[in-house]
């Protein structure tokens, strides 16, 4: 077993997991799994720069997260870091910042890397399974990009699209609730991307959609009627797109306050959970899937293995 820290710092949220991995069997227990909300990519999707307040609300997670590493002594540290830095002018400035507090310089993947991590992470964990087809199509819904990857056991395509829940929240602002002409400005942005994606990636081949990340995660929380948020109950579970389209409707249709009373609604995710929704129910209408299997291992994890079989 080789203990690792495996860092995801992505446009909304940055995430920790240390564990120790065995890359022979593919095992992963976790010891300390957290995340925070800093929204990195406050204002990127207009200015092109990280904020400043964005910048310091990441470098406090950051030494937090420094103190963990330390008290459980992972051998290995990796931080990846995704669309919000990867697209940032002053990019720099956050890597002389990470570097300082955690000694290890963040790594700035491609979306294309971003997704094959994502498949990684998502489907070592459902090795075995005779109830799901594949190929697998996992869909990663982050705060700046969305990544589609398709496979079997590997791989085989990926593309990363910029349709993220931050991004579309700032791009359109919907309003509490939102209105039909918002919905269909978002809706028309998800359904170009799912274009580009088609170009890249054969989403109609997919027999079992494997959906990663809070958006996902917590439409699935609601759709099961969670009164707080149960990672255990969420993991694995299969949300049919009828409840789907319930919750989406819901929470569009919801004011900032009724949303925000959500028993699983992380506080962080209560201004961008509209479109976060939307774009999960636009892939599932696109695609034709009847169900989502919601997936609580998905980046992080693929950090965490690639870590520990010494792909960095």
């Amino acid at each position: 077993m080789t203990r690792v820290a495996a860092i995801d710092c992505g446009t909304n949220s940055i995430r920790l997991l240390v564990a120790d991995v065995d890359p022979e069997s593919g095992s992963l227990v976790d010891l300390d799994r957290r995340m925070i909300i800093v929204r990195l990519g406050q204002g990127v999707d207009r200015t092109g720069r990280l904020a400043p307040e964005a910048l310091e609300r990441t470098f406090a997670a950051c030494r937090e997260y420094a103190a963990v590493i330390k008290e459980l002594g992972a051998e290995t540290v990796r931080f990846v870091a995704t669309s919000a830095s990867r697209d940032a002018e002053n990019r720099d400035d956050f890597v002389r910042g990470v570097l300082d507090i955690l000694g290890v310089e963040p790594e700035v993947i491609t979306g294309d890397q971003e997704a094959e991590f994502s498949f990684t992470g998502a489907t070592r964990s459902l090795a075995g399974r005779t109830d799901l087809d594949k190929p697998y199509l996992v869909v990663d819904i982050g705060g700046g990009s969305t990544e589609f990857v398709v496979g079997e056991e590997h791989a085989r395509a990926a593309r990363s699209v910029d349709i993220g829940c931050v991004r579309m929240t700032e791009r359109h602002a919907p309003s509490s609730p939102a209105t039909p002409e918002q919905i269909a400005a978002i809706r028309a942005d998800i359904e170009a991307a799912l274009d580009l994606a088609a170009q890249t990636v054969p989403i109609d081949e997919a027999r079992t959609l494997v959906g990663l990340a809070g958006s996902v995660t917590t439409v699935a929380g609601i759709a099961l009627g969670l009164d707080t948020y149960d990672s255990a109950r969420i993991h694995h579970s299969r949300i049919s797109y009828e409840q789907v389209e319930e919750v989406t409707t819901m929470l569009l249709n919801a004011t900032h306050d009724e949303r925000a009373a959500i028993g699983v609604m992380h506080p962080g995710r209560v201004d961008v959970i509209q479109a976060g929704a939307l774009v999960l129910l636009t892939i599932m209408q696109r695609i034709g899937a009847r169900e989502v299997v919601v997936s609580e291992h998905d980046i992080l994890d693929g950090i965490a293995y690639k870590a520990a079989e010494g792909w960095f």
